[in-house]
C-alpha cells in the first residue's frame, strides 16, 4: 500500500512542480492554501481509486477471497499478463454489485527461477492461505506448483504450454493457454500443402522445447512426412554454438525448418542463419505459435534483416470493438505501471490471462456471500515442515468443478472454452514475415484444414484454388522451396544388390578395381535410378553387392532381404520378387514389372513325318471311351433286336460278330441290316449324331496336324514331368523350387540349378537321360529373355502361376515406401518404361512364336465330348431298361412259379433266346382257293427243306397278302432291294389240299 501512496505523492509533486512556479509569482497567501488543498484532494482521490481494484475496500459487508498471482515480472510476457490480470479484476469489481465477493490478488514475482516460484507458492498457500493461484507461466515452475495444488486442493490456473503437464493426471490443474501440441496438426497441414516430405525441428533443451517433438512427429507421420533431424539448442548457447549447429544442418538434405524457441534465442538463431546463408532462396522456415504470437518482442532490426520470408502460425484472435477498446485501456495502463519500458503490444497470452481471471472470478462469485473459510490445518501438534503445515482448502473442489467445464462466449480472445480442464483449440492463423511485420496468408481449422480466409471468424471459406495467399519466401523468392537439396555431406542409403554370374540383363554389379566404386546396371538398376530422380527430394545412395552364388554359404534372395532386418542394408534393389513370406519382415514398394512362374520345354520334331500321326488327333482316353461305346451300342442293339429280327439270330459266333460289325459299321454309315424295334431306332438316331460329331472333329484335327506348321512342345502337362521322372531346372537362389515342391509335389531331388541362359540351353538340349533336364521353371522376365534368344528351340507350356512381381524392399514401416511407390507409378506411366524394356529385353518380333500364352496339346481330349457320351449312354441305357421291364412283364408267369432263382433265370433266358412270332394272323377260315394252301406249303418247306430235290431251286416270289391284296412294306434301315425273289425248298411231306 505504501508503494501506491508514494506513487500518488509523486503524481501530486509533479503536478505541483507544474503549478507552483506560476502561483508563487503571485505572492498571494490564498494561493498557498489552494496548493495544499489540491494535494490533499489528489491523495484522497487516488487512494479511493486504487484500493477497490485490489480488494481492500473498507466496505465491511464484502466477502474477501484471497487469490495468488505468480508471474515472471522480469519477462515481457509476464508484464503483459500482469496488466491483463489487474484490468480483469478491475472490470469484475466494477460490474459486481455492492456487498458481493471481493477478490484480493496477491502478486508474487518468480524472477525466472523455479525455486523462487515454488517458494512463492508455499508462501501464498501457508501464510496468505489463498483459495486459488493463477500461474506460474513457465512450465518448469508450474510442474511443482501443480503438485502443491493437488496436495492442498487449491486450483492452479496456469498459462504454461508444455504438453508434459497433463490435466488428466492433475485434478486441480486448469490450463489457461493452448498447449504447444495443439498446433502440430496445423504445422503438418502446412507441410502437406507444399508437398514437403521431411522437416528439421529446432527446439531448445527444456520442457518447453522437447514437449512438442513427439506430437509433431506423430502429426507428420499421418501425412506421410517425417522429422529427418532434431536440432537441440541449449537456452544458454552462445553464438558460436548456434552457428556450428546451423553449419551442421546445412550439410543435410532437408531445407524445411520448424523453429520452436523463445524470442531471445530465436532472434539469435535467425541472425546466425542469415550469416550462414540459410535465409536465401530454397530454404523454408516455420515458427511455432508462441514465437509468432509474441513476435513484437523480437528486435525489429532482426526481423527486417534476418527473418524475411519466414512463415508462422498463431491462434487466431477475432477483432471486435470490445477488443479494440480494451487494447487502448491496456496500453494506457501499461504505460502507468511500467513508465520506463518501451511500449510493447498486447498478445494472446495477455488476452488469455484476462479471460482466465474472469472465469476464476465468476467461479469465486458462485461460492456465495458467506465467509470463505481458511485452509484447514492438520490435526497435530508435532513439529511440521512447511509442506505438512499447508492444510487443505474446503472450497477448492467447488472452484475446480465450476471451472473444469465452462465457456466464456464473449471473451476478449473469442470463445474461451475450458473442457475437462483444458483450453480448447482456436483456429490458427498463418502469417508471412514481410518488412517490419507480418502478413496474413491463410488459416487452419481442424474441420476445414487450410483455407485462405475465415467466414465470420468461425467457418473456413475455402478459396477456389484451395491455396494460401501470395507468399514471399526467403531470398525474396516467390517460388515454393522444394524442401531438399543435395547435401554437401551426410549418410547415404545403403542399397543391397544381388551379385550373380548370369542374367545380367536384369541386374549386373561391377566394382572398379582402382576406386572400388560399385556400379549397378541392368533393367532393375535403371528403373531404380529413374525412380529416385522422380522423388520430390534428394535420396543419396550407394550400392553394396551381395553374392548369390557363393559356394560356401549358398545364400539366396531370402538371405539378401534379411540383410535389411539385420540393418546391414537400408534397402534392396534387384530382381527380388514380392512374396508374402518376405513381406512379414520388410515392406515392398509397388511392383515395377509383372511376374509369374511358368515352364519352358524343348520343341519336338515335325510330326507330319510320323507313321502313326493318324492316331494323334484323339487322346488315348478318348480312343478307349469311343471304342467302349461302339461295343456298348452294338450290344444294346443286339438285345433289342435279337427276338424280333432274324438278322440278329443264328449261331453264337455270328451274333457276337454282328454286335461288333453293326456298331462299328455306323462309323462310316455302312450298316445294311434293318432294325424293327422303335427303341433300337431311338438309340441309333442318338448314336449316329455322336458318331457324326466325332468323325468331324477327328477330321478337323488331323487336317490341322498335316497342313499347319506348328512348334509343338515335347511336354504339355506338368504332371507328365512327374510321371516320367524328368529332371527340372531352375535359377540358382530362386524361390520357384519351393513353389513347385509345395504346389505340384515335385521330388526335391529332381531339381537342378543353373546360372546363365546358356546353362539353360545346354541342359534342355541334353535332356534328363544325359545329365540335363526335361524342363526349366522360372519367372516370366527370365523366361522372356531365354525365349528371345532361343525362340525356335523352346516353347512355354502349361499354366502360369501368378506372382506379385519385382519390387524394391525397405525396412518395415519405412516412410520412404509410399514415396517410392508413387514414383514407381510415375515411371511406369511414362515413355521411359517402354524404352528400358526395349533396351534390355530386346525386340520380340523376330521370334515366330510371338504369343507367349501357355501352349497346350492339339489332341482332342475326353473332356470335350463328355456331354455327347453322357447323352448316348443315357439314351441307350433307358432303351435297354424299358425293354427288360416290358419283357419281364410279358413273362411274369415264369417269375410267379415256385422254382428256384436259378431255374427262373434259366427259363427267362430260354424265352429270350426264342424268336418272337411277329407274323400277322390270317383269316380264321382258310380260303378254298389255291392260295389258301400257301401257309401249309411254307410250313412244310420249313420243316423238311430237303424234300423234292428235283424241283427247281427258284420259284416265283411268294407274297403273303394281308387280305387286301397289298404286300407289307419292308421295315427298318434295311437296304435289301425290293425285287429280290424268295428261295424256298419244298418238302415231300405236304399236307393234302
Amino acid at each position: 500500500m505504501c508503494g501506491y501512496l508514494a506513487q500518488a505523492q509523486l503524481l501530486v509533486a509533479q503536478l505541483s512542480d507544474y503549478l507552483l512556479p506560476e502561483l508563487f509569482q503571485m505572492h498571494n497567501p490564498r494561493c498557498h492554501f489552494l496548493i495544499l488543498f489540491i494535494q490533499l484532494i489528489s491523495i484522497i482521490s487516488f487512494y479511493h481509486y486504487v484500493i477497490p481494484i485490489r480488494g481492500e475496500d473498507n466496505n465491511t459487508s464484502a466477502v474477501k477471497v484471497d487469490v495468488g498471482i505468480i508471474l515472471d515480472l522480469e519477462t515481457d510476457v509476464g508484464k503483459v499478463m500482469h496488466i491483463s490480470v489487474l484490468l480483469a479484476l478491475e472490470d469484475y469489481h466494477a460490474n459486481a454489485s455492492r456487498g458481493a465477493i471481493r477478490i484480493v490478488p496477491h502478486i508474487k514475482d518468480s524472477k525466472k527461477d523455479d525455486v523462487e516460484a515454488t517458494s512463492a507458492a508455499i508462501y501464498l498457500l501457508k501464510d496468505v492461505q489463498v483459495q486459488a493461484i493463477f500461474g506460474p507461466q513457465m512450465s518448469t515452475q508450474t510442474d511443482f506448483v501443480i503438485d502443491l495444488g493437488n496436495r492442498v486442493k487449491v486450483p492452479i490456473i496456469s498459462p504454461a504450454t508444455s504438453p508434459l503437464l497433463t490435466v488428466k493426471e492433475n485434478p486441480y490443474f486448469i490450463r489457461a493457454a493452448l498447449p504447444s501440441s495443439s498446433q502440430t496438426k496445423a504445422i503438418a497441414a502446412l507441410v502437406k500443402n507444399f508437398d514437403w516430405r521431411e522437416v528439421v525441428v529446432i527446439y531448445e533443451d527444456s520442457p518447453y522445447g522437447f514437449g512438442i517433438v513427439p506430437h509433431l512427429t506423430d502429426a507428420l507421420l499421418e501425412i506421410s512426412s517425417l522429422v529427418s533431424y532434431r536440432s537441440v539448442l541449449s537456452p544458454s548457447a552462445n553464438d558460436d554454438q548456434i552457428l556450428k549447429e546451423l553449419y551442421n544442418l546445412n550439410t543435410k538434405q532437408t531445407r524445411v525448418f520448424v523453429v520452436h524457441l523463445r524470442p531471445y534465442l530465436a532472434s539469435r538463431l535467425f541472425l546466425k542463419a542469415k550469416e550462414a546463408g540459410m535465409m536465401s532462396s530454397g530454404y523454408a522456415w516455420i515458427m511455432t505459435d508462441v514465437l509468432t504470437s509474441i513476435l513484437d518482442l523480437v528486435d525489429h532490426s532482426v526481423i527486417e534483416s534476418s527473418m524475411q520470408g519466414v512463415l508462422g502460425i498463431k491462434p487466431y484472435i477475432p477483432r471486435s470493438n470490445q477488443l479494440n477498446n480494451y487494447t487502448k485501456r491496456w496500453r494506457k495502463r501499461f504505460r502507468q505501471e511500467y513508465p520506463d519500458m518501451d511500449q510493447i503490444e498486447l498478445n494472446a497470452f495477455g488476452l488469455w490471462a484476462y479471460d482466465g481471471i474472469t472465469l476464476l472470478a465468476e467461479a469465486v462469485g458462485k461460492l456465495g456471500t458467506t465467509a470463505i473459510p481458511k485452509l484447514k490445518k492438520p490435526d497435530t501438534r508435532e513439529n511440521l515442515t512447511d509442506l505438512d503445515a499447508l492444510g487443505t482448502s474446503e472450497v477448492g473442489s467447488q472452484l475446480i468443478d465450476s471451472m473444469r467445464n465452462t465457456v466464456l462466449k464473449q471473451g476478449l480472445s473469442g470463445d474461451y472454452r475450458i473442457i475437462d480442464g483444458e483450453l480448447q483449440p482456436f483456429p490458427y492463423q498463418i502469417v508471412n514475415i514481410i518488412g517490419k511485420g507480418e502478413k496474413s496468408i491463410g488459416f487452419w481449422t481442424e474441420k476445414d484444414d487450410i483455407s485462405c480466409k475465415l467466414k465470420n471468424g468461425k467457418t473456413a471459406a475455402k478459396c477456389n484454388n484451395k491455396q494460401l495467399g501470395a507468399i514471399f519466401w526467403p531470398g525474396d523468392s516467390t517460388i515454393v522451396p522444394r524442401g531438399w537439396e543435395m547435401p554437401t555431406s551426410g549418410k547415404k542409403l545403403r542399397i543391397g544388390v544381388p551379385l550373380k554370374g548370369g542374367l545380367e540383363q536384369l541386374i549386373k554389379v561391377e566394382r572398379d578395381s582402382k576406386t572400388q566404386a560399385v556400379t549397378a546396371t541392368g533393367f532393375c538398376a535403371d528403373v531404380f535410378k529413374e525412380v529416385i530422380l522422380s522423388l520430390p527430394y534428394a535420396l543419396p545412395y550407394e550400392f553394396i553387392p551381395f553374392p548369390i552364388q557363393d559356394p560356401l554359404t549358398l545364400p539366396d534372395y531370402d538371405d539378401l532381404v534379411h540383410k535389411i532386418t539385420s540393418q546391414d542394408y537400408d534397402a534392396v534393389v534387384g530382381d527380388v520378387t514380392i512374396l508374402a513370406s518376405r513381406s512379414e519382415y520388410v515392406d515392398f514398394t509397388l511392383p515395377f514389372i509383372e511376374s509369374g512362374i511358368s515352364v519352358v520345354v524343348p520343341v519336338r520334331d515335325d510330326d507330319r513325318r510320323d507313321a502313326w500321326i493318324f492316331l494323334k488327333p484323339l487322346k488315348s482316353e478318348l480312343w478307349i471311351t469311343t471304342g467302349a461305346f461302339f461295343v456298348f451300342i452294338g450290344f444294346v442293339v443286339w438285345v433289342l433286336e435279337h427276338r424280333v429280327n432274324k438278322e440278329f439270330r443264328g449261331p453264337k459266333c455270328k451274333q457276337v460278330g454282328m454286335i461288333f460289325w453293326f456298331s462299328f459299321s455306323t462309323l462310316v454309315f455302312a450298316h445294311r441290316e434293318r432294325v424293327t424295334s422303335n427303341l433300337t431306332r431311338f438309340v441309333l438316331i442318338v448314336w449316329v449324331f455322336v458318331v457324326l460329331v466325332l468323325t468331324s472333329s477327328y477330321t478337323a484335327s488331323l487336317t490341322s496336324m498335316l497342313t499347319v506348321q506348328q512348334l509343338q512342345p515335347t511336354i504339355t502337362d506338368l504332371n507328365d514331368l512327374i510321371k516320367n521322372g524328368e529332371y527340372v531346372g531352375y535359377q540358382e537362389g530362386s524361390f520357384v523350387k519351393d513353389v513347385f515342391i509345395k504346389r505340384m509335389k515335385f521330388d526335391s531331388s529332381k531339381f537342378r540349378s543353373y546360372i546363365t541362359l546358356e546353362d539353360y540351353d545346354d541342359a534342355l538340349s541334353r535332356g534328363s537321360k544325359n545329365g540335363g533336364v526335361g524342363a526349366i521353371v522360372d519367372e516370366l522376365p527370365y523366361l522372356r529373355l531365354f525365349l528371345n534368344k532361343y525362340c525356335r528351340k523352346y516353347i512355354m507350356v502349361g499354366r502360369t502361376y501368378k506372382a506379385a512381381g519385382f519390387g524394391f524392399a525397405f525396412p518395415k514401416g519405412s516412410p520412404l515406401v509410399p514415396d517410392v511407390s508413387r514414383a514407381v507409378l510415375k515411371v511406369m506411366e511414362g515413355e521411359f518404361m517402354n524404352n528400358v524394356i526395349q533396351k534390355w529385353f530386346g525386340n520380340e518380333t523376330g521370334c515366330p512364336q510371338k504369343d507367349e500364352t501357355a501352349i497346350t496339346s492339339d489332341s482332342l481330349t475326353l473332356d470335350s465330348f463328355k456331354g455327347l457320351f453322357l447323352i448316348a449312354g443315357v439314351s441307350a441305357g433307358s432303351a435297354l431298361l424299358l425293354f427288360f421291364l416290358n419283357f419281364l412283364n410279358q413273362n411274369r408267369e415264369i417269375l410267379a412259379t415256385d422254382d428256384s432263382i436259378w431255374q427262373k433265370l434259366t427259363a427267362i433266358a430260354k424265352v429270350f433266346d426264342e424268336e418272337k412270332d411277329n407274323s400277322n394272323s390270317m383269316s380264321e377260315k382258310p380260303s378254298e382257293s389255291n392260295g389258301s394252301n400257301a401257309p401249309k406249303l411254307l410250313a412244310a418247306s420249313e420243316a423238311s427243306p430237303e424234300i423234292l430235290p428235283d424241283l427247281p431251286l427258284q420259284i416265283p416270289e411268294i407274297r403273303i397278302s394281308d387280305g387286301l391284296g397289298a404286300s407289307p412294306a419292308a421295315e427298318g434301315f434295311s437296304t435289301t432291294e425290293p425285287g429280290t425273289p424268295v428261295h424256298e425248298t419244298i418238302t415231300d411231306t405236304i399236307e393234302e389240299i
